[in-house]
């Protein structure tokens, strides 16, 4: 089992919320269909713009705390080492196209499908300018 750490955001630029889960699939798709009226569902927070795998939730879990602590330009350049175009990976993580999101049945999610990104050997400091990023 994998355990995440990711980014979502409104828009290129816009409103970032970081968040760690067991089950990314479906967490970015309670996300998209604004199962959660917090945060993310007032500010249209539901591109899945990074991701991290990790392998325990113990470290999934750090290193969101780690994320929230750093300054909104550090998040943008962790976002932008990976992904400098801000394309929602979601679609192709999930497996799953947007028009068979639309035919999912609320409450129920995507299943989680495996992906081939690997945890990073190392991470920046605790709190830390993410520089090496």
């Amino acid at each position: 089992m994998a355990f995440y750490t990711y980014l979502l955001a409104s828009t290129p630029y816009g409103t970032l919320y970081c968040g760690h889960t067991d089950g990314l699939t479906a967490r970015v798709w309670k996300h998209r269909e604004k199962v959660f009226s917090g945060f993310t569902a007032k500010y249209g927070v539901q591109r899945l713009v990074w991701f991290e795998a990790h392998d325990t939730r113990e470290g999934a879990f750090r290193h969101e705390r780690r994320i929230k602590k750093w300054n909104r330009r550090w998040k943008i350049r962790l976002i932008e080492a990976e992904n400098p175009t801000w394309t929602d990976l979601f679609e192709d993580f999930s497996g799953t196209s947007a028009a068979d999101q639309s035919q999912v049945p609320l409450g129920a999610h995507p299943t989680q499908s495996a992906h081939p990104r690997h945890p990073r050997s190392a991470h920046p400091r605790e709190g830390g300018d993410p520089s090496g990023i």
